[in-house]
Order: C-alpha cells, then sequence, then structure tokens
C-alpha cells in the first residue's frame, strides 16, 4: 500500500502527539500517585508521634499519680490518663500492626485508663489508696517507661528510614527473606513479649482481670472436637480449602483454640471446646469502594447467618481504610443482648467477608431468663431528662462497669443541639444506669 508523504507526515505528527500526550498522563499519573503515597505516609508518622506522645503522658501521669494525695488531684490525672490512653488506642490502630495481635500492648492502654478511674472513684468515696494501689501504679510507669522508650526508638527509625510505613504486600512481610524491608511493625515486638511480671488488677471495671479472665460461657461443658473437625469448619468459615494447622501457633488460655493460616493470610482459630468459630481473619488492602454501607451490612448478615444459628442484629457500623465493620448484639424475644456481640468486616470494594470475631459473643452468651420489669416504662421515661425528646424505647441487656448484666429501657433520644444518644435505665431499680452520646457520620456510628 502507498503512503503518501503528505499522510505519511501526518501519521507521524500523530505519533509523536500521542507519545507526548501519553507522557503527560504518566507524568500527572506519577504526581499524583506520589502525592497520594506522601499524604499516606504523613497521616502514619502523625500517628506514630501521637502514640509516642500519649505513651509518654502515660508515663508522666502515673508517676504524679503514685505521690496524688487528694481526691482532686487523683481524679484530674484520672481524666489525663483517660484521655492519653484513649488517644494512644486510636492511633496505635490506625497502624499497620494488625497482624501482630497486639493484645497485651491494647490491654495496657485500656487498662491504664480504667483502673485509675476506679482508684479516683474510691478516692472520692472516702477510701485511702493503699500500698498495693500506689504499687500497681509505679508497675504500670513502668510498663508505660518501657513503652515510651520503645516508641520513640520506632519514630526514629522511621525518619532516618530505618523502619518503613508503607504497606506492602503481605506474603512478602512473612516470607522470612533477610532482603526483605523492614516495616513499623518489628518496633512492636520487643514490648508485646515484654509482659512477664505484668501486675493483676482487680478493679471495678470493665477492663479489669477478673473480667478478661472470665471463663467463656459457651465453652462450658461443650464436648472437645478433633482438629479435623475444627479444620472443616475454619475452611467453611473463612472459605480457603489450603489452611494448615501447626500446634505451635494454636491458642491456650481461657479460649483454647486450633489456628489454622494459608500462605495467602488467612487465620482461622476454632476452639478446641464446642467447635465454635473464635475469629477468622484475612489479610489484605482494599484499595477502593465498589458497594455501599448498606450493601456491606447485607453481606455481613448472610454471613452471620450462615455460620451460626441464634439470632443476632446489626447494631452500628465504622469504615475504615474501606472496609465496613459491624457490629452484631444477641437477640432474644425483642430484647438487644449488648453483652453478647460479634464483629463482621466486610471489604468493601467486592464485599468479601475478611474479618469476623466472635470472641465476646462466645465468652457472655448464655440461656437467660429475663424477668419482667418491675418498673414500668412511663415511669422509666420520667427518669429520662426532660430536655431530650426520646424517639423510641426497648428493652435492652447491658453490661455493668463489673461482671453483672443490667437489664434496662433503652431510650433512643435527640438532644436540643441535635445530638443523639442513648439513655438506660434499670428495669428493676429506676436507676439511669448509663448515658452513650452516638457520633453519626457517613463513616458510621461511635458510642463514647
Amino acid at each position: 500500500m502507498n503512503i503518501s508523504k503528505r499522510c505519511f507526515v501526518r501519521i507521524i505528527s500523530f505519533l509523536a502527539a500521542l507519545v507526548v500526550v501519553l507522557g503527560i498522563m504518566a507524568a500527572q499519573s506519577y504526581n499524583t500517585a506520589s502525592r497520594l503515597k506522601a499524604q499516606m505516609e504523613y497521616a502514619m508518622m502523625k500517628n506514630v508521634e501521637d502514640l509516642s506522645t500519649g505513651i509518654d503522658n502515660i508515663n508522666t501521669s502515673l508517676n504524679k499519680g503514685i505521690y496524688a494525695g487528694t481526691p482532686e488531684m487523683m481524679s484530674a490525672l484520672s481524666a489525663k490518663l483517660w484521655s492519653d490512653a484513649a488517644g494512644a488506642k486510636a492511633a496505635l490502630a490506625q497502624l499497620p500492626v494488625a497482624q501482630l495481635n497486639l493484645e497485651n500492648t491494647f490491654k495496657f492502654l485500656s487498662q491504664v485508663g480504667n483502673y485509675s478511674k476506679s482508684l479516683a472513684d474510691k478516692y472520692s468515696a472516702g477510701e485511702e489508696l493503699t500500698d498495693e494501689d500506689r504499687d500497681n501504679l509505679a508497675s504500670l510507669a513502668q510498663y508505660a517507661k518501657k513503652l515510651s522508650d520503645n516508641m520513640w526508638k520506632v519514630e526514629q527509625k522511621v525518619n532516618s528510614g530505618e523502619l518503613s510505613l508503607e504497606q506492602t504486600d503481605h506474603a512478602a512481610f512473612f516470607s522470612g527473606e533477610e532482603d526483605q524491608p523492614k516495616y513499623v511493625t518489628e518496633g512492636f515486638t520487643d514490648f508485646e513479649e515484654g509482659y512477664d511480671n505484668y501486675p493483676t488488677l482487680i478493679y471495678d471495671g470493665p477492663f479489669s482481670d477478673h473480667i478478661l479472665e472470665k471463663d467463656p460461657e459457651m465453652l462450658k461443658n461443650a464436648e472437645n472436637v478433633s482438629v479435623e473437625d475444627a479444620l472443616k469448619t475454619a475452611e467453611s468459615a473463612s472459605g480457603s480449602d489450603k489452611l494448615e494447622h501447626t500446634d505451635d501457633n494454636d491458642e491456650h488460655g481461657k479460649m483454647q483454640s486450633y489456628v489454622f493460616t494459608d500462605e495467602n493470610g488467612t487465620v482461622a482459630a476454632i476452639t478446641k471446646s464446642g467447635g465454635y468459630i473464635s475469629y477468622m481473619m484475612r489479610y489484605r488492602p482494599v484499595e477502593n469502594k465498589g458497594i455501599s454501607a448498606s450493601e456491606s451490612v447485607e453481606k455481613a448478615e448472610n454471613y452471620i447467618s450462615s455460620v451460626m444459628k441464634d439470632d443476632m442484629t446489626d447494631t452500628y457500623y465504622e469504615i475504615n481504610n474501606n472496609v465496613c465493620t459491624i457490629n452484631f448484639a444477641g437477640e432474644k424475644n425483642g430484647v438487644t443482648l449488648y453483652t453478647d456481640l460479634i464483629k463482621v468486616s466486610v471489604a468493601m470494594d467486592n464485599g468479601e467477608i475478611i474479618a469476623y470475631d466472635a470472641r465476646g459473643y462466645l465468652t457472655n452468651h448464655t440461656d437467660r431468663e429475663l424477668p419482667e420489669p418491675s418498673v414500668s416504662e412511663d415511669d422509666a421515661r420520667a427518669k429520662v431528662s426532660k430536655s431530650l425528646e426520646i424517639n423510641d424505647c426497648g428493652l435492652a441487656v447491658i453490661p455493668s462497669a463489673g461482671t453483672n448484666e443490667l437489664f434496662c429501657y433503652e431510650f433512643k433520644c435527640t438532644a436540643p443541639d441535635g445530638q443523639q444518644m442513648l439513655v438506660y435505665v434499670n428495669t428493676e431499680t429506676g436507676k439511669e444506669e448509663q448515658i452513650l452520646l452516638l457520633q453519626i457520620s457517613e463513616n458510621g456510628t461511635l458510642t463514647v
């Protein structure tokens, strides 16, 4: 085929222009990617700094608390510890450390605020702090110092480039190859394993050791299952047929479980008593949103109905990093059981279930016989502030600060400024037991 000189020049010009346009597009894409990466690294670095600062403040406040001589000072320090511990937990939750299962570190941060509050309440009630109370504060301060020192080292290594904040391929992290880059996760390992002499804290609060060490209700008198049967349950729960079991991975303690893993980052734990799904997780990044929050809730509902027979109701959800985590509570005869909780996480790119955690449910669920309320709904309504508009009322079982459960009326209310909240009034005593504020946004609902 013959091509005229003019046509040939046009083709060359077109191709040259195309190359220029593609080059510009590539440069723009590169700049956008670089900008997004820089923003992510900045956010991660800020979380490291916030965690470091929070832990440092906790250490300082604990040392002050040892010598607090008045209820007012103890209350002030308690409020500071509560705030700093909450901030540290929030910062830690945003770091790529989920695969380390930092149970001890989260427990420490939870107990610091709650234990100091219990001491402040004790002081305010006219009781003196005992030597054991002050020894516990000193011990907590020592652990805070260790974590503080460790966190500043992590921050220095991140600043120097020795540790990376970038979340890359999960398989590379677990490959064990020496030439793989080191991630920020490595900075937490030593502290997580350093709880040999951690004090046992018994107090009136939700993170007291006597509650954390509670024998799971659903495992009592349950028959043991074989590892072969547990594997079948794990495969069904995870959808993976490549799971393997090694004794070294098994979990011990109050909820002994077989733990199964595969090379793609799937982990499933099945209780040795009863063969219940304790938890299941899949480690993978979720880059975008392909489904809505309501579709995610529907996916979670379908999943939870496929793995258990008990009635559950979805309460609230939260979206982080394109993952929608839905909180389910048990339900019996129209009563919401907030003590019996299950969390299901849905990847919003394709609707895949990437996490299921039933440990709270297995610990607390039992066949309850709920009494008829002694206090009428009208009398309970009278306990709610007159400045609140009551939108709805139901019945619920909620956890107390200790190990007890409270049977309450649950009033869904709106304040004059539009703030949504829940008010709980005891069905037996008429006491206003709890008020929860609802923080509602496009990313879900939090209760505080």
